[in-house]
């Protein structure tokens, strides 16, 4: 297939490599040139605009850091909707918002170009490894067209069709939004308990054998317990970013959202704190500095690797319990990817 790829960031590049890969005939765009020499240097061709980068183009991806860039991309000078053909495909893969899409898709529509909107959860990792989740919303049908090139970014198993144009952002948006209020209530049980005397890896283990047990407090808590790592790979400003779309998008469906806004506001205390390039999960340190409490896990304490929770069914993606009628346990609690682009 005739792609391409616009958003060689920490996702996009290495998401562009495993479509060259798979032999597809790839053209690519940044804003950075240099950010695509080692794509070209494999057999990419590089492109000055977005416009030219739509130029012949049966599919073109999309991976940018939020909704005014992408609106930019498609509808700004030099713009791609401008060169994309009659009968492509626009895959926007960024986490953006169902309003800018449908600004978007009002033009794409009459000149005949389909628009599928497919965030990814699944991180850096996920990204190099082609192993990412994948939410699209849009039409069954392009879906359906466009999976094989998808499938070269994601796990087969974790590439869902969740609903129509715009449920793609909903869903990561909504996913988004879960992890970090996971992250901010997480701190501060684990806090509120050591602070009133209980052992951390206690706490931690009555935690997992109860039914609050999370994956969250089982795996991805532990890059702070045991190392002090507030994962630098997604940064603070886009985290921020994120939850304001999350809370906007509750405003926009007459939710009232408390809880969501109170999320919100520690994020952006953290990132006044920390800095917009500080990690995602540096609102666990926020309340560590505030209460001189450093959560870690003494190395002896640790749990091994077998006593955690496995992983949900793959074909249901990670966020949804093996049986939804099992009573709460350990073994079936949801499982949430940290948040990407």
């Amino acid at each position: 297939m005739k792609v391409a790829f616009i958003g060689l960031g920490h996702m996009g590049a290495p998401m562009s490599r495993n479509i060259l890969a798979a032999g597809h005939d790839l053209v690519v765009h940044d804003l950075r040139r240099d950010a695509a020499a080692g794509l070209i240097a494999d057999g990419a061709a590089w492109a000055g605009s977005p416009r030219e980068a739509g130029a012949g183009r049966e599919a073109v991806v999309t991976m940018l850091p939020g909704p005014l860039a992408v609106e930019q991309a498609l509808l700004g000078p030099g713009g791609l909707l401008a060169g994309m053909p009659p009968g492509s495909v626009w895959i926007d893969m960024s986490t953006s918002t169902p309003a800018v899409a449908d600004r978007i898709r009002a033009q794409a529509s009459p000149r005949g170009i389909a628009v599928l909107d497919a965030p990814v959860s699944g991180m850096a990792a996920g990204a190099r490894d082609g192993t990412l989740q994948i939410f699209a919303g849009g039409d069954a049908a392009t879906f359906t067209a466009v999976r094989p090139l998808l499938a070269a970014m994601g796990d087969p198993e974790r590439i869902l069709h969740v609903g129509p144009h715009g449920a793609g952002y909903t869903v990561k948006l909504m996913i988004n939004l879960l992890w970090f209020a996971h992250l901010t209530a997480t701190a501060e049980v684990l806090t509120i308990g050591t602070r009133a005397g209980v052992d951390l890896a206690t706490l931690r283990r009555c935690l997992l054998a109860s039914p609050a047990a999370s994956h969250f407090i089982d795996r991805d808590v532990l890059s702070v317990l045991e190392r002090g790592d507030y994962d630098e790979g997604f940064a603070l400003a886009l985290a921020c970013k994120d939850l304001g779309l999350a809370v906007d998008l509750a405003r926009l469906a007459g939710v009232p959202v408390p809880v969501s806004a109170a999320v919100e506001q520690i994020y952006r205390q953290a990132r006044a704190r920390y800095g917009d390039t500080g990690g995602e999960m540096l609102p666990v340190k926020l309340l560590e500095d505030l209460t001189g409490t450093p959560l870690r896990l003494l190395a002896e304490t640790r749990l091994p690797a077998e006593t955690r929770l496995p992983d949900a069914p793959a074909a249901l993606g990670p966020s949804v319990p093996a049986d939804l009628t099992a009573p709460p346990s350990p073994s079936n609690q949801p499982s949430l990817s940290a948040p990407q682009e």
